[in-house]
């Protein structure tokens, strides 16, 4: 019977949280809001319009949503040509796919953004299917990415995982009815995952690609 493992990009794969956490911050200096860098890396994982919403609350001036956002992708745009893969993030979709899993990608980036956290991983081989920002009305918490990943690999969720490293994503696959895996590589404490409903929780893609037998992807 087919399985499908669905993956988080950005802190999971590739290790790009701090610099959307750098990048948040500065986006947000620039429109003279002063929020702690502590808060913006919890709330990375979010769409960008929830992200703001987290972060300034709902008495914002919600007309500068679209500039916020414009600003980060903007910034963030200067380190495309450079994002770094996360260790062995490529080899582990290979040896899942090539182990008969359907590997598919649910994130909440798309467009030039999702073309460089590809060309990162280096894996396309091994990618079956992408479940991007633009394919979805809802965004992590919200289980819609993963459902929607489960529905490109044409896979129940009973035989599927899900592997991120926020609570966003911990929660999102568990509402979506799949086993969730956490990695550490994001930067969010093992307590916090497991809170949110990871069951097991691996430091990075290596230590997950290592452990592999004995995991919920085995």
């Amino acid at each position: 019977m087919e399985r499908a493992a669905v993956f988080d990009v950005d802190g999971t794969l590739v290790d790009t949280n701090h610099l959307h956490v750098v990048t948040w911050w500065e986006a947000f200096r620039q429109a003279g809001h002063r929020v702690p860098m502590h808060a913006v890396h919890r709330a990375v994982g979010l769409p960008s319009t929830d992200l703001v919403g987290h972060l300034l609350g709902d008495d914002r001036d919600k007309d500068q949503d679209a500039a916020l956002s414009a600003a980060h992708k903007a910034l963030y745009g200067q380190y495309f040509d450079r994002l770094p893969a996360l260790p062995d993030a490529g080899d582990l979709l290979r040896r899942l796919a090539g182990g008969g899993w359907k590997v598919v990608l649910a994130t909440s980036a798309g467009g030039a953004e999702l073309d460089a956290l590809r060309r990162a991983i280096d894996a396309d081989d091994a990618i079956a299917a992408t479940a991007g920002a633009d394919d979805v009305d809802a965004g992590k918490p919200a289980p819609e990415p993963v459902e929607h990943a489960l529905e490109l690999a044409g896979v129940p969720a009973e035989r599927a995982v899900f592997v991120g490293d926020t609570v966003w994503d911990m929660r999102a696959g568990s509402r979506a009815g799949v086993r969730c895996v956490g990695v550490l590589c994001g930067g969010i404490p093992r307590a916090d995952l497991e809170e949110a409903g990871a069951d097991a929780v691996y430091a990075d893609p290596a230590h997950l690609l290592a452990s592999l037998a004995d995991s919920p992807l085995a």
